[in-house]
């Protein structure tokens, strides 16, 4: 039950990271010592799962899968999804800099964590390290596309979102920014609670069919690159990490256009834009660098944890 929950809260930081325009899920599942233990039990969804599944052996699925450590994880994503879209959709409204300075303070926390775990640091990983870093940092001036509602689109989106949401310091919301499509799917998740399930569910099947796809796919490829090239794609992992801290960078602009949405004009975030220094001159900006401490200080207690978590 203890490690149950504790799963469950790894699951919730998950959600949490996953909501947030530039924050991966999988750098949580990195830092909190679980991914490897994710990417193996997604990729144990194969064909002896499905003939498990058919004969109704269900013990010996739920075995196969690892269900108990899924089940707790997938809980805790859910829940957080569900109940932080709210919350985070108002903070980005009335307090964004603050939002930012949270995650800024987990992601550039959690580069050392990401890091450590190349056991040699040779040319080669060097050259990945600095591949991911350029790519992260690129995607912060790429333009994002138009927003779609097209069936395969969502599907599109759906797989790249999931690819993105557990490959460390890629960000499924920021790809999704990218596609057009975060602000629908976001609505959508929150006209869950508002009771007009028809909508969302025309957008969050589609989304949710291409994202259980891509969940299949990266799964084999990541398990095989992780046990083959354990540390050029840490390297690389870092690198996406450090680069994504271009994209949470709190002291820039937010680049919108307005759109209209069933004859209601709504703001939509299209990138960013005039990256500046926090001035130290006002009184606004020690609030929003006591924020980023507090995202350091959420990492190095999660890092605690879970080191008492393995000690134990």
């Amino acid at each position: 039950m203890k490690d149950d929950l504790a799963t469950f809260f790894k699951g919730f930081a998950m959600g949490a990271a996953n909501v947030v325009p530039g924050v991966s899920g999988g750098t949580i599942a990195f830092i909190t010592g679980i991914y490897e233990r994710l990417i193996e039990a997604l990729k144990s969804f194969d064909g002896e799962a499905i003939k498990l599944a058919t004969k109704f052996r269900i013990a010996d699925l739920w075995k196969k899968i690892d269900g108990q450590f899924l089940g707790a994880l997938g809980l805790g994503v859910v829940f957080s999804i569900l109940t932080l879209a709210k919350v985070l959709e108002w903070g980005f409204e009335h307090h964004p800099i603050l939002i930012w300075s949270v995650f800024f303070g987990l992601i550039a926390a959690s580069i050392p964590s990401v890091g450590k775990e190349v056991k040699s640091w040779s040319p080669g990983v060097i050259v990945v390290f600095l591949i991911g870093l350029a790519m992260a940092v690129s995607m912060a001036f790429l333009k994002p596309a138009s927003e779609s509602t097209n069936f395969l689109y969502l599907m599109i989106c759906g797989v790249a979102a999931m690819c993105s949401m557990i490959i460390p310091g890629l960000s499924g919301s920021f790809v999704l920014l990218l596609l057009g499509n975060y602000r629908l799917i976001l609505n959508s998740v929150n006209a869950l609670s508002s009771g007009d399930i028809g909508a969302a569910m025309a957008v969050i099947v589609p989304v949710g069919i291409g994202a259980i796809v891509g969940l299949l796919v990266l799964s084999r490829f990541l398990s095989w690159l992780f046990k083959e090239h354990h540390d050029q794609a840490v390297g690389a992992i870092t690198g996406f990490v450090a680069g994504s801290l271009v994209i949470i960078w709190p002291w820039k602009t937010t680049v919108t256009e307005t759109i209209m949405k069933k004859g209601v004009e709504e703001e939509k975030i299209i990138g960013f834009k005039d990256w500046t220094l926090p001035d130290f001159s006002t009184a606004t900006t020690w609030p929003q660098i006591g924020a980023v401490v507090l995202g350091v200080a959420l990492i190095v207690f999660v890092e605690f944890a879970a080191k008492r978590g393995k000690e134990a």
